[in-house]
């Protein structure tokens, strides 16, 4: 292996964890400058003049290019590594690997079966193990009173217990501060519950490409809406998402804020969302 760039490999591994480290710095930042905005009256948004305005567009600028280098960095890190993998390897080992791979595949494909819905998945997930949600978040579908008529709303809650009989959940919307004894509770069935995915656990997360309808928890609160993967560059299932929540424009602002949201606060959109 004497022709493989070690050194080059392992400085490219800890540009792209400083670049990384960087770009939370940055993003901690953007989110906290539109908490700013979004919890501020309309006069005291316009009194904060150009400066804020000019901030944010710097650092979306940096975030951009902090993207770029890690996009850049990972790569070359990548070509090395298929430099490394197929060193030693003469030409006839390499296309038996191949072909073997490919009879897996073909192995695989024929003998899974089918895969459920999303939606069926994580329902049957829920029913084999109702209690495993005991002491967790999870979004919950809720009726709320809007001018005389009942609207449905996404929520994050927490899950108190479960009823084997009535197959319901006991749900407890959380106020910063709050105990459980002041906060609003609700009963709801396995349909109207979608388990968040694990932050410890990333394996049980699922990857969203790009332009995929998701229902993600906006910024700063806990309400959930209708949202579009946009971002190209998630690397890791740890990586946030960057999402175009629906109905989210800002007067003067051009085009739809793009916004990160924690992986493990992202779940499928249900069929036949309405919000």
């Amino acid at each position: 292996m004497s022709g493989i760039d070690i050194v080059g490999m392992f400085d490219n591994c800890k540009e792209i964890d400083r670049l990384r480290k960087e770009q939370e710095d940055v993003y901690n930042e953007i989110n906290k400058i539109h908490k700013k905005l979004s919890q501020a009256t309309p006069e005291v948004v316009e009194k904060f003049g150009d400066s804020v305005w000019s901030k944010l567009r710097q650092l979306y600028v940096q975030a951009k290019g902090l993207a770029e280098q890690e996009v850049s960095h990972s790569n070359a890190l990548m070509n090395q590594l298929d430099a490394v993998l197929q060193s030693g390897l003469s030409a006839a080992q390499r296309k038996k690997i191949e072909v073997s791979e490919q009879k897996k595949k073909r192995l695989k494909s024929d003998s899974d079966p089918p895969r459920l819905s999303s939606a069926a998945a994580v329902m049957r997930s829920i029913l084999e193990n109702p209690n495993s949600l005991i002491g967790e978040q999870v979004a919950a579908k809720i009726k709320v009173a809007v001018d005389d008529a009942q609207k449905d709303e996404w929520i994050v809650v927490k899950v108190m217990r479960f009823d084997r009989e009535t197959k319901e959940f006991e749900l407890l919307d959380e106020e910063p501060g709050d105990d459980e004894d002041s906060g609003q509770r609700y009963k709801l069935p396995i349909s109207r519950v979608i388990p968040f995915p694990k932050r410890g656990d990333p394996s049980s997360a699922p990857d969203f490409p790009t332009g995929k309808h998701v229902l993600a928890v906006f910024p700063a609160t806990t309400a959930l809406y209708k949202a579009t993967v946009v971002n190209t560059h998630r690397k890791r299932k740890t990586d946030d998402y960057l999402l175009e929540f629906d109905d989210d424009e800002e007067d003067g602002v051009p085009g739809m804020p793009q916004r990160h949201v924690p992986f493990h606060k992202v779940v499928a959109l249900p069929e036949g969302h309405r919000q």
